[in-house]
């Protein structure tokens, strides 16, 4: 049988002299959330496969640690419930570099019912939070790759989440196998959204903040707060991440917690380029918490009241933005778009493992060609 991912909004109407429905009293869960900013001792200079799983045994041990404090300290200072803790991307392994598929998937990857996510689960289990974070995976759907995997762990410890990276450069997607993909999750599986006791929760990985759609299909399927591990330069510039990422919250109307790395140590490239900037910004676009550079850190926590957003989502008026959007006018065009294939590792319906990476590369050349060809550019 295929393995499916475990995942997990309404009208108003304002008539004269009546109360809008929006202003009666929506109780919705408050807790705090804390965008944890780590290092990572990256694996790839590892070529022990022994080795480099006790190197991510070792980075989960810390995350355990700084969790641990984190939940209980938070709840002590602000008098709220710690119950989303949410890790960076890249922050067990770091990301692959020379390694070829199959040595990633050997040295790296988490399997579905590995020791790494049953790691994962106690520390989510032991201090009843949810704990989202950013890995490479092997799904036994698609032995022959690997995904970039955002997830989410409940209180129980059990994985309530799995969301596939969509868009990449260099590694495999769900949509490059798009067919196979769909006939096994559906698009529910796509875009999962988990309904859980502290609100809708929804992930999208790294640049993917950059495309508007990706953080709005998950909106369009209940999400209220988007978790959003990156692994990114920090800067004390307006980075084009950071526009993006209050520019997603804004216009679906959300939080965005984006924990972002303190380093990534032990890789050929200097440790601190993707670090600091670990933030929390709510559904004005109004940055709440951000923590710094200089290593790691556990500043991004800020209270969320999805109770107060459920208001402000269901309220009447020219600032709803969500409830105003008129869907119908861009499928056409969408539907029309055929730039970027999907399919790209499928042959006859069976799955192909990418041979390098010059092979995206490849790929990315002939969708501008495609732009080119459409006058597009």
């Amino acid at each position: 049988m295929p393995h499916r991912p475990e995942t997990g909004a309404g009208s108003v109407c304002y008539y004269k002299g009546k109360r809008p429905m929006a202003d009666k009293e929506e109780v919705g869960p408050e807790f705090i959330a804390c965008a944890l900013q780590v290092s990572c001792n990256g694996v790839n200079r590892i070529s022990d496969v022994a080795a480099a799983r006790a190197r991510i045994a070792a980075n989960i041990q810390k995350i355990e640690g700084y969790a641990t404090t984190a939940s209980h300290f938070l709840q002590w200072f602000y008098g709220a419930p710690c119950r989303l803790i949410a890790l960076p991307e890249y922050a067990v392994t770091g990301f692959p570099m020379q390694e070829s598929p199959a040595e990633w998937r050997e040295k790296a990857c988490f399997a579905y019912d590995g020791p790494e996510y049953e790691a994962l689960g106690k520390i989510a289990q032991d201090n009843d939070i949810f704990l989202a974070g950013n890995v490479y995976e092997v799904d036994p759907n698609f032995p022959e790759l690997y995904f970039q995997v955002c997830f989410i762990i409940g209180p129980s410890g059990d994985v309530i989440l799995r969301y596939r990276r969509l868009t990449s450069s260099f590694e495999p997607t769900p949509h490059d196998v798009w067919d196979k993909y769909l006939d096994i999750y559906g698009l529910e599986g796509v875009f999962p959204v988990a309904r859980t006791e502290i609100g809708n929760l929804a992930m999208i990985a790294s640049e993917e903040i950059l495309y508007p759609e990706f953080a709005r299909m998950h909106v369009m399927r209940g999400a209220e707060v988007i978790i959003h591990p990156t692994s990114e330069p920090g800067s004390p510039q307006m980075t084009i991440k950071e526009i993006a990422r209050r520019a997603r919250a804004v216009e679906n109307m959300a939080y965005v917690v984006s924990p972002n790395s303190a380093s990534i140590d032990d890789i050929p490239i200097p440790a601190f380029t993707c670090s600091a900037m670990s933030k929390i910004v709510d559904m004005h676009g109004a940055v709440l918490t951000e923590a710094g550079q200089g290593g790691e850190s556990m500043s991004a926590n800020a209270v969320l009241d999805i109770g107060a957003l459920r208001r402000t989502r269901r309220r009447v008026g020219m600032a709803n933005i969500l409830s105003r959007q008129a869907y119908g006018l861009f499928a056409d065009s969408y539907a029309q778009a055929d730039f970027h294939r999907g399919n790209f590792l499928l042959e006859e319906g069976e799955v192909v493992e990418p041979p390098n990476r010059e092979i995206f590369r490849r790929r990315q050349e002939q969708n501008i060609e495609r732009l080119i060809k459409a006058g597009l550019l």
